[in-house]
């Protein structure tokens, strides 16, 4: 199985870096909870300084930002709802690096997922329950079946493979377009990789992606 972006995602947005992890044998029954409220207290510290809104991650762009909706519900709130150990964990990350991260369940998806143009007749099911197709020309995360499972870049993800208590191989990705993007994305990752690697037993595969090195394979 493969993870990239379209040849005309990289030309339209040069300034794009992405990190993947792919994580095989999924549980639900760990604790993150330390590195949960290390992450939780760097995004604490980073807000008092400012309005989520006011991050220099938060590059202004079509659609609002997964990260920065986390950002301001943990302003809010002052946590955010326990999910799944995974979920939780990359929600916590996305709060420290106020960058979009989104989890796909891999039994969910189907040959590949290709960051594309939405050509309008694919189909993408809402965590409600309702199937939508995207517009054209809307950037998606495609399977092989013509599935989205992202909408919006990653700030819309599907309900088709959310992780579940019963997944057992996810891809994560996260995307930033901003100027530090690519230090960023790459500090992200390493986090990710290393907090997975305690809690989980088992070192995830990675990437750090770009233009001249767009394509992330791994074996399911």
């Amino acid at each position: 199985m493969h993870f990239q972006h379209a040849d005309d995602i990289w030309r339209d947005f040069p300034e794009l870096s992405a990190g993947a992890l792919f994580i095989d044998g999924v549980r639900s029954d760990v604790s993150v909870e330390g590195e949960i409220r290390r992450l939780q207290a760097i995004a604490n510290e980073r807000l008092g300084t400012g309005s989520e809104s006011e991050l220099p991650e938060m590059k202004p762009t079509q659609y609002r930002s997964a990260s920065e909706a986390l950002l301001r519900r943990f302003r809010k709130e002052g946590s955010l709802p326990a999910i799944h150990p995974l979920i939780d964990l990359c929600n916590a990350a996305s709060l420290a690096f106020a960058i979009p991260i989104a989890v796909f369940d891999l039994e969910r998806v189907t040959d590949f997922l290709l960051v594309r143009r939405a050509l309008g007749n694919e189909t993408y099911l809402t965590f409600s329950g309702e199937v939508e197709s995207p517009e054209p020309g809307e950037v998606i995360f495609a399977d092989g079946e013509g599935r989205a499972h992202a909408r919006r870049w990653t700030n819309r993800q599907s309900g088709h493979s959310a992780i579940r208590p019963q997944t057992t191989r996810a891809l994560i990705v996260a995307e930033a377009l901003h100027e530090t993007a690519r230090d960023d994305v790459e500090r992200l990752t390493i986090v990710l990789s290393e907090a997975i690697a305690v809690a989980w037993g088992d070192r995830p595969s990675m990437a750090v992606l770009d233009r001249s090195s767009p394509r992330f394979d791994f074996t399911v």
